[in-house]
């Protein structure tokens, strides 16, 4: 499967078009609270047996819990974290699983693309997943929208699971990119401040 999101801006509300012919596959609906995202659901708008479109996955934000097929889990009972991992924050893997007669994915955040990764009977790795999230703006052109693609191994297992670890993971990095962002402005600020202060005092006691 590839698609597109069609929504550059915002991956929480947008459509999920087939990239050969740009017809709606999934779409995702997100409501907030005072206390920011609340749930995210992922419906599927061409299910076999309905005429409208059926939701078929969750996030819930506030509650810490995945939902696949209306079976739910906690997040922290899917993923884990290895101490051999890279130590920069965006670059650190995270490991997934929805069940233990499941696979388990490696998600990993490099070059503006997520990847799924699966280990082989062999002991070799294959990527079996790629969502790719150019935001940051090119100065010439426009910048493409987020692009998915899963292996037919991927869809035929864990399809709507790896769907919502993908959107998951860029969310919570989109947001930790933000909050980084404005601490680094108010650390700034701050010492900006008592530079000035600092200035003025001399100043007074010159």
């Amino acid at each position: 499967m590839e698609a597109k999101f069609d929504n550059k801006a915002n991956i929480l509300n947008a459509r999920l078009l087939a990239t050969h012919d740009n017809s709606p596959i999934y779409a995702t609906k997100t409501n907030f609270t005072f206390r920011g995202r609340d749930i995210t659901l992922l419906q599927d708008t061409n299910p076999a047996l309905s005429t409208g479109s059926v939701t078929v996955g969750a996030i819930h934000w506030n509650d810490k819990i995945m939902e696949v097929n209306g079976q739910r889990k906690k997040v922290a009972d899917l993923k884990e974290k290895r101490k051999d991992d890279d130590t920069r924050v965006f670059r650190r893997a995270r490991y997934w699983r929805w069940s233990a007669e499941r696979r388990e994915y490696e998600i990993k955040y490099t070059n503006d693309e997520w990847t799924a990764t699966t280990l082989k009977s062999d002991g070799t790795s294959k990527i079996v997943g790629r969502f790719a999230v150019p935001y940051r703006p090119h100065l010439f052109t426009k910048a493409d929208p987020p692009f998915l693609s899963l292996t037919r191994t991927a869809l035929a297992e864990d399809e709507i699971f790896l769907l919502l670890v993908f959107i998951y993971s860029e969310a919570k990095r989109q947001s930790d990119t933000v909050c980084l962002q404005y601490f680094c402005l108010s650390v700034n600020a701050d010492l900006s401040c008592r530079t000035v202060l600092w200035g003025m005092a001399r100043k007074g006691g010159d």
